[in-house]
């Protein structure tokens, strides 16, 4: 009869920690709706885009990254890849300077992104959520499509 309690217990408690867990692996910092804060956002060279909305699904091994918005022209713009955190080179869409994406996650809060155009590296970006998870900052650097050095500080609110 103990040897019955006990196990049923034992059950009982692997799945309530099973449960648990499975929140804290999904949930991931980065994940979410983050809208460009164009007042907190440093753009060299200019001009600054009129906005940008960028969607996130990400967990502690992969991401799915999707930004839309207007160039300062008007014009709409469309990024999205989908990658693992493993430093090895995935498909990018929408940047006329880069075609693939490699991506290392630094902490919990913070990830480094390699474009490359080929296998010539045209710009890193480092992304970190404060610790109140308000907001996500990413630092680019490297060359545009004209060859222009870029050195973007673009802060995004958590919508």
């Amino acid at each position: 009869m103990r040897i019955k309690m006990f196990a049923a217990f034992a059950t009982t408690l692997l799945l309530v920690a099973l449960a648990l867990n499975v929140p804290a692996a999904a949930a991931d910092q980065h994940s979410g709706t983050w809208k460009m804060n164009p007042t907190k956002s440093k753009y060299s060279p200019g001009p600054a885009p009129k906005n940008i909305t960028v969607t996130i699904d990400s967990d502690a091994d992969n991401i799915k990254l999707s930004a839309d918005g207007i160039d300062a022209t008007g014009n709409p713009t469309h990024v999205a890849y989908t990658a693992k955190y493993d430093g090895k080179d995935y498909p990018l869409t929408g940047m006329p300077n880069a075609d693939t994406v490699a991506l290392k996650r630094i902490d919990a809060r913070t990830t480094e992104s390699t474009l490359k155009k080929g296998d010539q590296v045209v710009m890193t970006v480092t992304s970190v959520v404060s610790k109140n998870g308000k907001t996500r900052t990413s630092t680019f650097k490297g060359m545009d499509a004209q060859g222009q050095e870029v050195n973007n500080v673009v802060v995004y609110d958590k919508q």
